[in-house]
């Protein structure tokens, strides 16, 4: 094989300060396209993206040319300044420093991005996968 051939897939989950409920349906379409925005700008693919009021999570296909962190610190850093600097300059935002990343397989990804797709009805009917939704407070 000449070329490197790589199939990397993470499942991102991450919070907003304190769980406050600061991802409001007037502004969660701005806010998810702003983060697929950096995510093409980092040459990764976004797969799915969903959450809920207090959370996101995100499934990408990303390069091996950056590194699971380098990701998720530039998703974090531009989709903050995106908010607190035009979608809402005069109200408090902000993200948790933590976040969950977990390894998803390529026979999983259906799976984990039709959970994704779906995080407003798991989080009404509690039908939640803990392991994806406890992330560190």
């Amino acid at each position: 094989m000449r070329a490197s051939f790589t199939q990397l897939y993470v499942h991102y989950v991450w919070a907003t300060w304190d769980r406050l409920p600061l991802i409001t349906p007037d502004i969660q379409k701005l806010v998810y396209a702003a983060i697929v925005q950096e995510c093409e700008q980092l040459k990764c693919t976004v797969i799915a993206i969903g959450g809920i009021e207090d959370h996101v999570h995100l499934l990408i296909g990303f390069p091996p040319i950056v590194s699971i962190s380098d990701v998720i610190k530039q998703i974090k850093g531009s989709s903050s300044h995106f908010i607190t600097h035009e979608i809402k300059p005069d109200e408090f935002f902000k993200w948790q420093g933590s976040y969950g990343a977990f390894t998803v397989s390529n026979d999983a990804i259906d799976n984990v991005a039709k959970y994704i797709r779906n995080q407003a009805i798991h989080h009404s009917q509690k039908s939640i996968i803990s392991t994806w939704e406890l992330t560190p407070k």
